[in-house]
């Protein structure tokens, strides 16, 4: 079985965030899929294997299944790329059909642009709010009130937090354990933190220990999450935006998304990917 590596969102042909990705004959067994994932080590491999007019794909993460991951997507839409050449992939996930386009650059380096489910978004709770953001030594007073504190879904659910302060997103810290027991009680995949540099631009981080990982590097699902979350509260920013994710971990890495006003709708997402070998990791 070829576990193929590949950095999807890297930014100038670095960063991005690992994925694995496996094409497989057969779809294996759940069991062999997580043990795969946890030897692989990266926030998420995935599975491929070939069904009628399309690919099948299931996403694991190192602890557990995931129902639909971004990253992983655009790393196995340049996989396909590279074995059956550019073209809309349609992908069968476990909550429903999306498609990944892909296409070669002038450098030999493939970008690809999923299309994300359905999207919506709701009010989080306060107290649920308030403890959360006690776990990373953060206040109310933290937040930028433009930006309501909402669960918000593009194939997986994610927390929204807008923070006034590039700095303390740059600081930001938790405890491991008591973060994932909180975000397993409302079934969140990451916390999607961020600040807002201006109308076109957010910087973002992602915590991710539901998934046995301490920080995501990009998060593609958290970005078409996002997307939805703004047109939901009818932000008066561009429809096309960048999210700059990583930086502060030292990898730094681009997601650029573009999404309709009619609510609901599918999310476009698209990064750029790159090969990870031994000497360039």
């Amino acid at each position: 079985m070829e576990i193929l590596r590949i950095a999807a969102f890297s930014y100038n042909n670095a960063g991005g965030n690992p994925a694995g990705v496996v094409i497989c004959n057969e779809m294996p067994a759940e069991t062999e899929m997580l043990a795969i994932a946890k030897q692989v080590g990266y926030s998420e491999t995935a599975f491929l294997t070939q069904v009628n007019d399309g690919w099948r794909v299931r996403y694991f993460a190192p602890e557990m299944e995931v129902p639909f991951c971004g990253h992983a997507t655009i790393a196995s839409g340049a996989v396909l790329g590279e074995k059956f050449g550019e073209s809309i992939y349609k992908l069968f996930i476990n909550q429903g059909e999306i498609t990944v386009s892909v296409a070669k650059s002038d450098t030999g380096t493939f970008s690809a642009t999923l299309q994300s489910p359905a999207t919506w978004s709701e009010i989080a709770p306060n107290d649920y709010v308030e403890k959360l953001l006690t776990e990373f030594n953060l206040a109310a007073a933290d937040i930028d009130t433009n930006y309501p504190v909402r669960f918000a879904f593009a194939g997986a659910k994610h927390l929204i937090i807008v923070l006034k302060n590039r700095k303390k997103l740059a600081d930001m810290s938790y405890h491991f354990e008591r973060v994932k027991t909180l975000m397993q009680q409302e079934d969140l995949v990451t916390i999607d933190m961020l600040w807002a540099e201006s109308n076109h631009r957010f910087h973002s981080r992602n915590p991710f220990p539901t998934g046995g990982v301490y920080e995501d590097p990009a998060t593609g699902a958290a970005a078409a999450a996002l997307a939805g979350y703004l047109r939901d509260i009818e932000w008066q920013g561009e429809n096309n935006f960048e999210i700059l994710q990583g930086e502060d971990m030292g990898c730094p890495s681009r997601l650029s998304v573009q999404y309709t006003k009619n609510k609901g709708e599918s999310i476009k997402v698209t990064g750029e990917t790159r090969h990870i070998t031994e000497t360039n990791r």
